[in-house]
C-alpha cells in the first residue's frame, strides 16, 4: 500500500496513471471555489489532460472552501500534495485509475478570508470558477431576485472586508483588484442552472450594488460571466471506494474521486483575460450554450427527479437498479421523448433520440453505484429549476404533463418522510422542515404541496396539472409507487 503524495508517483502501480508534466512548474491561474467530487472529475482533469499534453502549465487551481465541512477536504488534499485519485468506472467492471495533478493548493475561507481574497486578487489568477450548487446562488425560487435577506448576506453587507459567502469573497477581491488598477477576473459557473453565467452575473452584480453602487455598475458592465454546460455523473466517494482504490491497486487515497466514462463541457468562448486551450482537450466552444444546457437540464437532470423519488419509493436505493428495470426505462423514454424533448430547440451535432437512449445507458452503468439518496437531496433546488420549466412549456402549449405532474407528486410522496414500508426516509434539503410539514397533510390536503409558490408559482392555478398531480398522488397513496407507474404507462396518449 503506497500513500499518494508527489514523492511517491514513481513508485505508484504502472495501471495508476501519473502526470507526464513537471508540478513544480505549475503556477495558479485558476481559483475554484466548491472543489467537490464533481469540479476533480471534470474542470481538474480536463486542465490535467492539457498539462499532460505539455500545454498550461500556468492554469494550476487554487481551491477554496467555504463550508464548514470543505475542511475535512482540505486535509485530505494538503497531506497529498493537492494529488488525488480519479477512478473512471466502465460498465463492464474495467477500472481505470488517473492521478490529477491540476490542482496547486485548497484554502479553507471560514478560517482564513483574507489568504482567500488575496489569491483571487493575485494578478496571475484570470479565472475564478464555481461549482457551489444550484442552491449557492441566493435566488429566490419565484421571483428570481437576489435575497438580500439571507443573514450570511447581511453580514458581509455590514463588514464586506472580511466576508464569510462567495458572494462577499469574490466581491471583495474584485473590488481591490479594481482599486489597484488591475482587470477583473472572468467569474465561469460550472453548475447544472439555466444561463449559469447569466444567473451568477445578475446575482454577484446585486451583491455588489447592495454593498456599493458605483461597484455594482462596474462589475455588471466589465466582469464577464460565459455561460456553460456541464455533465459527468459523479456519485459521493465511500468509504468503499477507497478500500477498492487500496485493494485493487495499492493506492492509499485519503479522498479519491469516481465516475462514469462519459463526459462534457459546452462553454461559451467569453475570457478578456485568456483561458486554457480547452478545445486541444474537447471542450466545445461555442457561441450559444443555451440549446445544450436545456437538452441536459430538461433530459438528464429532470430524468435523474423522475426515477429517484418513484425508484426509491419502490424499493430501489441505487440508480442503475432503477434503468435496469423495464417498467422505470419505459416511463424515463416516455418522459424524455413525450414531455422532455418537446421543450427543445435543435441542438447542433446532436442526435437527441440517441442521445435519450445514453442517458439510460449511463444511468444503469452498475459499477457508478449512484445513490438515490444524493439524487433526492435538495429537490427545492432541482424541481423548481429543471422540471417545473418543461410543466410550464407543455401547459402554453397545450402539450401533456402527466408524468411530470406525476414526478412532482412522487416528490410530494417521497417529503412525508416514510417509505411504502413504513420505514423512515431521511430527506435531505435546506426547506426540509417546511415541506416535510406540508407534505404531512397530503392525504387530508392533497393540493398543500404544490400550492407553495415559493416553489411552483401559480402551477396549481392550472386545472390540467392538478388534475394530473392529484391523480398520481393519490395513486401513491393508494397502490405505491410501481402500480402507479404501470397506470401511467398503460394510459398512453394522457395529457
Amino acid at each position: 500500500m503506497t500513500p499518494l503524495t508527489h514523492q511517491t508517483l514513481a513508485t505508484l502501480n504502472p495501471a495508476v496513471k501519473t502526470p507526464t508534466y513537471d508540478r513544480a512548474a505549475v503556477t495558479a491561474g485558476i481559483v475554484h471555489i466548491g472543489v467537490g467530487g464533481f469540479h476533480r472529475a471534470h474542470q481538474a482533469m480536463y486542465l490535467d489532460t492539457l498539462m499532460n499534453q505539455g500545454e498550461g502549465l500556468e492554469w494550476g487551481i487554487v481551491g477554496v472552501g467555504v463550508m464548514p465541512g470543505d475542511k475535512r477536504m482540505q486535509e485530505a488534499l494538503s497531506c497529498q500534495d493537492h494529488l488525488y485519485t480519479l477512478v473512471v468506472k466502465h460498465p463492464d467492471g474495467t477500472f481505470e485509475p488517473r492521478v490529477i495533478g491540476s490542482l496547486v493548493d485548497y484554502l479553507f475561507a471560514p478560517e482564513d478570508p483574507e489568504a482567500v481574497i488575496e489569491a483571487m486578487a493575485a494578478p496571475a489568477i484570470r479565472i475564478v470558477s464555481l461549482t457551489v450548487t444550484e442552491g449557492g446562488y441566493n435566488v429566490h425560487p419565484v421571483s428570481g431576485a437576489f435575497n438580500l435577506d439571507n443573514p450570511l448576506i447581511q453580514r458581509d453587507l455590514a463588514d464586506p472586508q472580511r466576508p464569510a459567502s462567495t458572494f462577499g469573497l469574490v466581491v471583495e477581491a474584485l473590488a481591490r483588484r479594481r482599486a489597484r488598477g488591475l482587470a477583473p477576473f472572468t467569474v465561469m459557473s460550472c453548475d447544472n442552472i439555466q444561463g449559469n453565467g447569466d444567473v451568477a452575473r445578475r446575482m454577484f452584480a446585486a451583491f455588489a450594488t447592495a454593498r456599493d453602487a458605483a461597484l455594482g455598475e462596474w462589475l455588471a458592465r466589465e466582469v464577464a460571466f460565459p455561460n456553460s454546460m456541464v455533465d459527468r455523473i459523479t456519485p459521493v466517494t465511500t468509504p468503499g471506494d477507497i478500500d477498492e482504490l487500496t485493494s485493487r491497486f495499492g493506492v492509499k487515497d485519503a479522498w479519491p474521486v469516481v465516475c462514469e466514462p462519459f463526459t462534457q463541457w459546452v462553454l461559451e468562448d467569453h475570457f478578456p483575460l485568456g483561458r486554457p486551450a480547452f478545445e486541444a482537450v474537447g471542450v466545445q466552444l461555442v457561441d450559444d450554450v443555451e440549446p445544450f444546457e436545456l437538452m441536459k437540464l430538461r433530459l438528464l437532470n429532470a430524468s435523474h427527479q423522475a426515477l429517484t423519488y418513484f425508484g426509491y419509493l419502490a424499493g430501489y436505493r441505487y440508480a442503475h437498479e432503477v434503468c435496469q428495470d423495464p417498467l422505470f426505462v419505459a416511463f424515463l423514454l416516455r418522459y424524455m421523448k413525450e414531455e422532455g424533448a418537446p421543450t427543445l430547440a435543435p441542438v447542433p451535432g446532436i442526435d437527441l433520440d440517441a442521445y435519450q437512449h445514453t442517458l439510460i445507458e449511463r444511468f444503469a452503468n452498475p459499477e457508478i453505484k449512484d445513490t438515490l439518496a444524493r439524487l433526492c437531496a435538495e429537490s427545492s433546488d432541482r424541481i423548481p429549476k429543471w422540471l417545473v420549466p418543461v410543466i410550464r412549456h407543455q401547459l402554453e402549449r397545450d402539450g401533456p404533463v402527466a408524468l411530470s405532474a406525476a414526478v412532482v407528486a412522487s416528490w410530494a410522496r417521497y417529503a412525508e418522510g416514510v417509505d411504502e414500508k413504513g420505514a423512515p426516509i431521511e430527506v435531505v434539503d435546506a426547506l426540509r422542515e417546511p415541506l416535510m410539514a406540508i407534505a404531512r397533510d397530503n392525504r387530508t390536503r392533497p393540493e398543500a404541496f404544490v400550492e407553495n409558490r415559493e416553489l411552483f408559482g401559480d402551477l396549481v392555478d392550472d386545472p390540467r396539472f392538478l388534475q394530473r398531480y392529484l391523480e398520481a398522488l393519490a395513486s401513491l397513496h393508494a397502490r405505491g409507487a410501481r402500480a402507479t407507474l404501470e397506470a401511467l404507462m398503460g394510459s398512453r396518449g394522457a395529457g
